[in-house]
C-alpha cells in the first residue's frame, strides 16, 4: 500500500479513503459502498488487487 499510504487505511476489514469509510472485507469480497470519485475508485480497486479480492457494490454494509 505504499503508493497510497498518505490516503488509503486498511483498518482490520474496512477500506478508508481521504477519512472515508468506503468498502468492507467480508467473505472474500471487498464490498463498496456508494459509487466514488476516480481516485477513492482507484484506492478501492488496488485493495482488492493486493488482497486478490474480488469487488462487489453493497448497500447496506455487510456485518462482520
Amino acid at each position: 500500500m505504499d503508493r497510497y499510504k498518505r490516503n488509503l487505511k486498511l483498518d482490520n476489514n474496512k477500506v478508508y479513503s481521504y477519512g472515508t469509510h468506503v468498502a468492507t472485507i467480508h467473505d472474500g469480497v471487498l464490498w463498496v459502498h456508494k459509487y466514488w470519485s476516480k481516485t477513492t475508485t482507484k484506492h478501492v480497486n488496488y485493495v482488492a488487487q493486493e488482497h486478490n479480492l474480488q469487488v462487489r457494490n453493497s448497500d447496506p454494509i455487510p456485518e462482520n
